[in-house]
């Protein structure tokens, strides 16, 4: 991006998060589930719970999440730290959604367990692994998670697909959306973020890339790539690190907003283009019609 073009995207960008209503957007958003809880370790707790379910259309995951969390009762952290997989190992399987089983859901909250018994909280766990580098950050978290012995769960009788899917890899080209969105809720001190993990900066994060997102990047030129790739979240961050050095997460939400306001399409439409939001706030140049 040239610097004008940068200044331009700026200025777009910077209208729309400024005027965009964060108090609604929890009511509409996974991270409603740890803003009902004020310790630390229950708002870690729920919040990976909640992002770890989020995927497919909100409306069939929130009550996934609520059921999963109300069988946890009101301390999820409490409930984690205690959790016994002969005393508990019936709480979760009549739950499931999509990929994950009832006893896909009791092997996550087994693995959050060893992790709370070995390390004291989430935070603690993840900063072992972190290198200031989240591709190699999120791998390595994500393999001491899956080397974890879950036969205790599944008695080596069921398939672990559904286990697999919670913990997609960077080095296998995911992008990692959830794990993502977890950090942003978890670093970022600002709007509807917590900040309780301080000892991690806010530019070291990657942005949660969804299909609204990557569709919108591509339209500002903020990347050029078509894949819903790592590759594809880093050259997004890259670029929205121009506009904001210390905080380029701030600008998921305005992304997020034009993604799904419903005038982008997948390709480039003169008459969509026209009236989309971008060409109503002083666009850049190159995205004039």
């Amino acid at each position: 991006m040239q610097s004008a073009q940068i200044a331009k995207t700026k200025h777009l960008l910077d209208k729309l998060y400024e005027g965009y209503n964060f108090r609604e957007r929890v009511l509409d958003d996974p991270i409603e589930f740890p803003h009902k809880y004020k310790v630390e370790a229950d708002i870690e707790v729920a919040g990976y719970i909640a992002a770890s379910l989020a995927y497919g259309k909100v409306t069939l995951f929130k009550p996934v999440i609520n059921e999963i969390l109300a069988q946890m009762g009101e301390s999820p952290g409490g409930y984690l730290y205690e959790f016994n997989i002969k005393k508990n190992k019936s709480d979760f399987l009549h739950i499931s959604y999509r990929f994950n089983k009832g006893i896909d859901i009791t092997a996550l909250i087994y693995i959050l367990h060893i992790i709370f018994r070995e390390f004291g909280s989430l935070k603690k766990a993840f900063l072992h692994f972190f290198n200031g580098n989240m591709h190699k950050s999120i791998s390595d978290f994500f393999d001491y998670m899956l080397a974890v012995d879950t036969t205790p769960v599944y008695n080596n009788s069921v398939s672990q697909s559904g286990k697999l899917q919670f913990f997609p890899s960077p080095r296998k080209g995911s992008a990692c959306k959830r794990i993502n969105m977890f950090l942003r809720w978890m670093v970022r001190d600002r709007d509807i973020d917590f900040g309780i993990w301080k000892e991690i900066p806010g530019n070291s994060l990657v942005i949660p890339l969804d299909t609204h997102i990557a569709r919108i990047s591509r339209c500002l030129g903020l990347t050029t790539k078509k894949s819903g790739s790592w590759r594809t979240a880093v050259e997004i961050t890259e670029a929205l690190k121009k506009l904001d050095p210390l905080d380029p997460l701030k600008y998921d939400f305005a992304l997020c907003h034009l993604g799904i306001s419903g005038y982008c399409n997948t390709g480039r439409d003169e008459s969509a283009c026209r009236n989309c939001e971008i060409n109503t706030h002083d666009p850049p140049d190159y995205l004039e019609v």
